[in-house]
């Protein structure tokens, strides 16, 4: 008990330091990953490390490591930090529990099922339906795939797939598709890529057109995966009409609504999901625009049995009491899981669902204040639009990857690059909703100082 006393007390200490770090230098120091072993000493070694050489290589690693929850940190689809859900997150690493059976997770299995059954409400999901906690959203789009598969071939669980299956998705669907249906026993050269619309957004008519050609060359049609805002322009498949051709044809519908998927929890922007209760199933992360700590991702069925016809599997040396609803390790691709629920609902216990609208709408506003500002300026060129958190755009025609990059070689800011068509551009994403307007007006003023101090990025 004493060691552990002494280790939170480090602990604190070094938190006030990676605080005090990012209030000093928003942007960390950039080690080029040629130099990373000489700069920061990482070896392992057959000796102990003394106290205090210990503490000053933890905090090199913290003060070195980019900071994701500064103001000028924009580069990933997530951002910040919720300090409740850090809680949570820190609760659930001293308790320490797996997330399998109700024996050793107790109230946690209670907590994760509220999530999900609240979160099935706010979906439209009727009372049959359920989820789990995967491990990102990668792995929520397999298993939406692996439930599609077993739904439409239930014997290929015994036998393998016998039957020439056929996935659909938007060519600006996030890439663990490609993954997924290899994964699968699929296989890659059985996905369709749908083409997108001038806005990022998958066109219907070209889906049902590729599934009748498919049908009538014997193919087996059996998942569309809509997504619920693309990875670069942040763009809403629409599900209403999507909806209608899965129905039509008896095609599993997936909603990846990984990025933002969380729209659910806001009254002013779920209209951006219309049609997602007739989806089969539903994902989306709270690492992401509800900024609870990575990772924490939920998927979500419209009808329990299929999760559980895909995943459950006997074993008696596990499930020795309670019932089924209780030993989730029932219905989840993993058997030892990290308990990913308590963050999000230390969170959503302490804002309330009323919170959690206000986190969404606010990553809304900022993005509304970023856009005006660009529109406003003749020195930018928009490439994104409304109801996004992703701001497209270009500075004086200054080459995106190069800016970018300087950007970040030069600790001024972190942003990331993106392409839609023919078309390269910077990426803004306001993901992180403890920023505030002047903190997203800030940015564009580093950026252009930058571009001023630098004239060889500006094109002659």
């Amino acid at each position: 008990m004493s060691d552990m006393n002494n280790d939170l007390v480090l602990f604190n200490e070094l938190v006030d330091v990676l605080l005090n770090e990012e209030k000093q230098h928003p942007v960390a120091d950039r080690i080029a990953s040629d130099t990373l072993y000489e700069a920061i000493d990482l070896s392992l070694n057959a000796p102990a490390m003394i106290d205090q050489e210990f503490k000053e290589v933890l905090k090199d690693v913290l003060v070195s490591t980019p900071k994701t929850a500064t103001n000028l940190f924009f580069n990933q689809l997530f951002g910040g930090r919720q300090s409740k859900a850090v809680l949570g997150d820190l609760l659930a690493v001293m308790l320490n529990n797996s997330m399998y059976t109700y024996k050793v997770a107790g109230p946690q299995v209670g907590i994760e099922q509220e999530i999900i059954r609240q979160s099935c409400n706010l979906v439209g999901y009727g009372s049959q339906s359920n989820g789990t906690f995967p491990t990102g959203g990668s792995m929520s789009n397999y298993m939406a795939l692996i439930m599609a598969r077993d739904a439409k071939d239930p014997s290929c669980r015994l036998t393998g797939i016998s039957k020439p299956m056929v996935l659909y998705t938007s060519k600006e669907s996030h890439y663990s598709n490609a993954k997924n249906a290899s994964f699968a026993g699929i296989g890659r050269n059985n996905i369709r890529y749908i083409q997108a619309d001038a806005a990022g957004k998958m066109i219907p008519a070209k889906l049902e057109a590729q599934i009748v050609t498919d049908l009538a060359n014997g193919c087996v049609p059996t998942y569309v995966n809509a997504t619920a805002g693309t990875t670069v322009l942040g763009a809403f498949d629409p599900i209403d009409a999507i909806a209608d051709i899965t129905e039509k044809y008896n095609i599993w519908l997936h909603v990846d609504g990984a990025y933002s998927g969380s729209v659910i929890f806001s009254a002013a922007y779920r209209h951006l999901l219309k049609g997602v209760e007739r989806s089969q199933s539903f994902s989306y992360n709270a690492h992401k625009m509800l900024g609870t700590p990575m990772t924490c991702s939920i998927i979500l069925v419209n009808d329990k049995k299929q999760l559980h016809d895909s995943f459950s599997n006997e074993a008696d040396y596990l499930y020795q009491t309670d019932g089924d609803d209780f030993n989730l390790g029932k219905t989840s691709f993993q058997c030892g899981r990290r308990n990913d629920a308590l963050k999000f609902w230390t969170l959503w216990k302490s804002v309330g669902t009323t919170g959690l609208e206000q986190i969404v709408d606010h990553q809304f506003e900022l993005a509304d204040v970023a856009r005006d500002y660009i529109r406003n300026h003749a020195d930018y060129t928009l490439y994104s639009f409304d109801d996004s958190i992703s701001i497209c755009f270009n500075y004086k025609n200054i080459d995106p990857m190069a800016l970018c990059t300087a950007l970040y070689e030069h600790q001024i800011t972190v942003v990331g690059f993106g392409s839609f068509k023919e078309e390269t551009f910077i990426r803004l994403v306001t993901i992180n909703a403890n920023n505030k307007k002047e903190d997203i007006l800030n940015f564009f003023k580093v950026l252009e100082e930058f571009a001023e101090k630098t004239p060889a990025l500006i094109p002659v």
